[in-house]
């Protein structure tokens, strides 16, 4: 049985989709084709005895390109490849993707985080060795195409220069169960789209380990104000970045605060602050948060086995090492406060 890998908005929106239009008319120009039938260009044809002249700047280059018009044209913006792994970079070219992973002892977990969907049929496997994977058959079910997609590829670990990670390329290719010709632009879409399927999972994996540690370690996490490399002040948490940013959003709610934006690769939150009544800075112990503003940036830095916690306004300047004195010890009431609940 192959594996249907099924990427669709809501049923609502499906719904106004195919009331309004078909696969093609969001694939093509709304507009007509006449400009196709366009005659080609003739010489020109100069009057006796002239001397013409011409400039440059406008001359088109005389080649034959190669490339879809009219109809063929797919108007759909490219499937963009989701940057979900922090510090790995990407790279997409003709043949495939190339994800490099920022050490190698992360590329080792990704590859075994194929070798996982590969054992359990999430990616159907078609040969196996140590050099690489290819697959099966993959189908893609996709709701506004209102066709289905099959697609082989082959995976395999690359290093180069001390960068490790893996490449993708895709080998075959079927439209609604039969060969069809593959352009340049459906290859990158269904590129990135495997490449999405493998980096989703390796980041759902590592969340999950992520919040499994966090309820273990994050009952006693030593919060205090210290100083980065620069001499600036800076909030320090004694935990992983991992672990921390999993339970950082309650420990942020207990105080007041409210997430609006949150950008995990990034380390980037974007708050809104309602300062909670006296009775509760009294219960925590702690005096009320000096914060004047309504809206704040937190940057969350990873020092390996702590987090450094930064706090910009709203027009992202730093907010003053006495304020964050204060925010410190706030936010180890908050933590003791989760942890006796």
């Amino acid at each position: 049985m192959k594996p249907v890998f099924k990427f669709g908005l809501s049923a609502v929106m499906v719904a106004m989709l195919a009331a309004c239009s078909s696969a093609d008319s969001r694939r093509q120009a709304s507009d007509d084709f006449k400009y196709l039938e366009t005659p080609p260009l003739s010489d020109w044809k100069n009057l006796p005895d002239q001397q013409p002249e011409f400039s440059g700047a406008y001359r088109i280059p005389a080649n034959d390109f190669q490339g879809p018009v009219g109809r063929d044209i797919d108007i759909r913006p490219p499937q963009q490849i989701l940057e979900l792994i922090p510090g790995a970079r990407y790279e997409q070219n003709r043949q495939g993707v190339t994800v490099w992973m920022p050490r190698e002892e992360q590329a080792q977990r990704l590859w075994e985080t194929i070798e996982d969907m590969t054992a359990k049929s999430q990616i159907p496997v078609r040969t196996s060795s140590p050099d690489g994977i290819e697959t099966d058959w993959l189908v893609w079910t996709i709701d506004e195409d209102e066709e289905v997609i099959e697609s082989r590829y082959v995976v395999k670990p690359v290093e180069e220069r001390n960068r490790y990670g893996f490449h993708i390329e895709m080998v075959e290719w079927k439209r609604n169960g039969s060969a069809d010709n593959l352009t340049q632009a459906s290859r990158d879409r269904y590129n990135a789209q495997m490449t999405n399927m493998i980096t989703a999972r390796y980041d759902a994996d590592l969340r999950e380990e992520a919040r499994l540690r966090a309820l273990e370690l994050v009952k006693n996490i030593p919060i205090s104000l210290g100083k980065d490399r620069g001499g600036s002040p800076v909030i320090i948490a004694r935990a992983p970045y991992e672990v921390f940013w999993e339970r950082f959003p309650n420990i942020l709610s207990e105080l007041g605060f409210t997430i609006e934006d949150r950008n995990r690769s990034q380390g980037t939150l974007t708050v809104e602050f309602k300062s909670p009544d006296d009775e509760f800075w009294e219960e925590i112990g702690v005096l009320p948060l000096q914060l004047s503003q309504k809206n704040y940036n937190i940057l969350l830095g990873d020092l390996g086995n702590r987090t450094s916690i930064n706090v910009t306004d709203s027009s992202g300047k730093p907010v003053s090492e006495d304020v964050l004195a204060g925010i410190a010890p706030a936010f180890t009431a908050a933590v003791e406060r989760l942890n006796n609940q």
